[in-house]
């Protein structure tokens, strides 16, 4: 009887030594929305459980996904280090941190990832309080402006104000602060101006007590948010490392597709506006959702490597070309049918594939483009000039509709603004955007035309 059970007894045996338990720890930081394809969206669509590996020797593998949610990366740092976390999404310079913090511990974590980004630097911004006279970064000399320390809009602000040639402490007045502290400094004027990362330079407009002055792209400082794995997870893990970027290249596909309704599920998750997620998220956006590592990217991360330098926040001697690992994002590409090469040298943002809401004729030409949201309806309208969209506004006001957000494009520059805070030149049968007045100031000088804010602009029409 013995020897017919002993065969059984080794198969348990072995069957429960193969059926591990793998804990995938995974940290994300929602409401730093340009993160959503690599935690959110992937979280509440349950899509890594979609492509986490089944046969070899995961076939009888059981998978323990733990979710953790952060405001910032330091923390999400910590936790990384401490072992509690295998995998986590944040900025280029958070990003850098992580992997001096892993090194300092005689570990190692790599940058697997990028999620969004910009190569001329959008994303980050700054602000002053709706109120206050200030125009342009210029006006700052002098004054007191915060920032959330060790972030990638630290490392912004740190080039901004290099750029003008002024010194920290001596020209100007930085000191830390928390974007959940700053809403309160600029609704109650406590603050100058307040330097932040994605979305609050335009969510806090968006709220209606601050104003834009500042594009990061202005510094020319490329930045990125991407996800960063525990290397020794990934050499343990590798397969499970590429099924999260696949749920990530599915998740980007899907807001690709509907990009009005994933910014509504980035909202009921987070509080964070929709009509703010869709300005980063939809056609033309803010900031392109691009995971590969451009060579501007890389960039992004050597720069931030040498600012904690020289902040003298760590000693690290962390090598870029060891730190940043694209092979198996490379693998997720092949996998997902995708030419990861050819989207390397791809540069263009999301297009936008859309008919003149009033002529019903394609739109081709990008630099005048305007869209408008209205409540009630589960697309945004667009419109191939700001002409035709602030015509159709008084239509649409007079017909009792309510208007979510108007959105316009900087004639300069093509930066995606929310147009209640942009400024607009009305020259001949047309109508230009600005992020900042001495632009529109600058362009009404040139080509001729009168410089208006959104009301007036609005009402001329």
């Amino acid at each position: 009887m013995l020897k017919k059970l002993l065969p059984l007894l080794l198969s348990t045996v072995a069957l429960s030594a193969n059926a591990e338990t793998i804990r995938i720890a995974i940290g994300t930081q929602d409401t730093t929305i340009n993160c959503a394809t690599g935690g959110l969206l992937i979280r509440e669509l349950k899509l890594l459980e979609k492509y986490l590996p089944k046969d070899g020797k995961y076939k009888d593998a059981q998978y323990d996904i733990q979710w953790k949610n952060f405001t910032s990366g330091a923390p999400l740092t910590n936790e990384m280090v401490a072992g509690k976390l295998d995998i986590g999404s944040m900025a280029d310079f958070p990003g850098s941190f992580n992997g001096a913090a892993f090194q300092k511990a005689g570990r190692q974590s790599q940058f697997i990832t990028v999620l969004s980004g910009s190569t001329q630097g959008s994303g980050n911004g700054i602000v002053v309080p709706k109120a206050s006279s200030i125009q342009s970064l210029a006006e700052l000399k002098g004054k007191t402006i915060s920032v959330p320390f060790a972030s990638t809009a630290h490392g912004m602000l740190l080039r901004a104000v290099k750029a003008q040639g002024w010194t920290p402490d001596r020209d100007v007045t930085i000191v830390t602060q928390a974007p959940e502290v700053a809403g309160s400094a600029l609704q109650a004027n406590k603050i100058d101006a307040h330097a932040d990362f994605v979305p609050f330079a335009e969510l806090f407009p968006h709220r209606g007590y601050a104003r834009k002055i500042y594009d990061g792209s202005q510094a020319n400082a490329p930045t990125l948010h991407g996800s960063l794995v525990d290397t020794d997870f990934a050499k343990k893990y590798p397969e499970i490392v590429v099924a999260f970027l696949r749920a990530a290249i599915e998740a980007d596909r899907l807001v690709t597709a509907e990009p009005e309704k994933y910014s509504e599920l980035i909202a009921k998750v987070t509080g964070i506006e929709a009509e703010i997620n869709y300005l980063f998220h939809g056609p033309l956006g803010l900031q392109t959702r691009d995971f590969t590592w451009k060579p501007e990217y890389r960039q992004a991360v050597q720069t931030s490597i040498e600012t904690l330098r020289l902040m003298k926040r760590t000693e690290t001697d962390l090598d870029p070309k060891t730190f940043i690992n694209d092979q198996y994002l490379r693998t997720a590409f092949k996998q997902a049918g995708l030419d990861y090469d050819a989207q390397l040298k791809h540069y263009g943002r999301h297009p936008l594939a859309a008919k003149d809401a009033v002529t019903g004729k394609a739109i081709t030409d990008f630099k005048q483009v305007a869209q408008v949201w209205v409540e009630g309806e589960p697309l945004v309208r667009s419109y191939a000039t700001a002409t035709t969209a602030f015509a159709e506004l008084g239509k649409l006001e007079k017909a009792g509709k309510k208007v979510r957000v108007v959105y316009a494009h900087d004639r300069n520059t093509g930066l995606k603004l929310l147009a209640e805070d942009a400024w607009f030149v009305a020259g001949k049968n047309e109508v230009s955007s600005f992020l900042q007045k001495d632009a529109a100031e600058a362009w009404a000088k040139k080509n001729g035309g009168k410089v208006l804010d959104f009301n007036a602009a609005k009402a001329g029409a």
